[in-house]
């Protein structure tokens, strides 16, 4: 075991200029850090099996959770259930750094779920 931050975890790309760092990645949990910049967000979908919440370090994250729009600053969190629509978006005019928990872990768990598809 080794303390582990942004500076020594695996890092990756996604989106619009978004980065990611793998600060645990577990089958069954998986931590990851990401950073959004301004005017970026992430394709709408759900997850069949993993539970999220969503924990703002830096910035704001705005997340639609099932047609439900919720403005989280920093110090504030947001749990995902699993087959819960949502899309996270960095609205604000500065970065947006924030934690995902996933239970079991997200990357392949990802189903797309188009606005229209809201019932």
């Amino acid at each position: 075991m080794s303390i582990v931050s942004t500076a020594n975890a695996p890092h990756y790309h996604w989106g619009q200029a978004c980065d990611g760092w793998h600060l645990l990645a577990l089958d069954e949990l998986s931590v990851i850090e990401e950073r959004m910049p301004p005017g970026s967000f992430e394709q709408r979908h759900r997850h069949v099996h993993a539970r999220q919440f969503f924990y703002v370090l830096e910035g704001e994250v705005t997340i639609e959770l099932e047609g439900a729009v919720h403005r989280l600053q920093c110090g504030e969190g947001l749990h995902v259930p699993p087959g819960g629509a949502h899309q996270v978006r960095n609205e604000g005019e500065g970065n947006a750094r924030f934690v995902v928990v996933s239970s079991p872990k997200s990357h392949g768990d990802r189903i797309a779920a188009p606005l229209e598809a809201m019932a």
